[in-house]
């Protein structure tokens, strides 16, 4: 069974020139890629993003960081995917996340923790509604999709 979910590279990432070694290791593990945005996030839509954070006091700093520069929206599809995300970031915090994700070998702080990436279906749904109308998400098949499922 197919899911899909929503996958963020932050600003200190792009400026730190990441993206494609960010973007490899999802597709490495067998996630399919339909859909990607390169935005400056407004502030309006950063808002939204981080609503559930309202109250605590690093909003601001959030909501202003992740405004700061370029960021890349993208879905990511497949098996488990919005497991398999959260698995190749590793911890939230980087100093906890261990080594081979992508926060472990490129996370430097809190809210500078290179990804984002949705924490259950229904947040990414949400968040994907948020940065992506229907019609610019793909639907396609991989040369090798299906392989495994032939009967011999």
């Amino acid at each position: 069974m197919s899911e899909r979910t929503f996958v963020m590279i932050k600003p200190d990432a792009f400026s730190r020139r990441l993206i494609g070694r960010i973007m490899t290791r999802y597709e490495s593990k067998g996630l399919k890629l339909v859909g990607m945005k390169l935005q400056v996030m407004s502030r309006q839509l950063a808002e939204q993003h981080y609503a559930e954070h309202r109250d605590q006091p690093y909003y601001g700093d959030l909501v202003n960081f992740i405004t700061s520069g370029p960021s890349v929206a993208m879905v990511w599809e497949g098996p488990n995917a919005v497991e398999i995300a959260r698995a190749i970031n590793g911890a939230t915090n980087s100093v906890e996340a261990k080594p081979g994700t992508i926060r472990g070998d490129w996370g430097l702080t809190l809210p500078r923790n290179v990804v984002h990436a949705s924490d259950s279906l229904d947040t990414a749904k949400r968040e994907i509604d948020l940065f992506f109308d229907e019609a610019n998400l793909l639907s396609y098949a991989m040369p090798d999709e299906g392989w495994l499922c032939v009967k011999m």
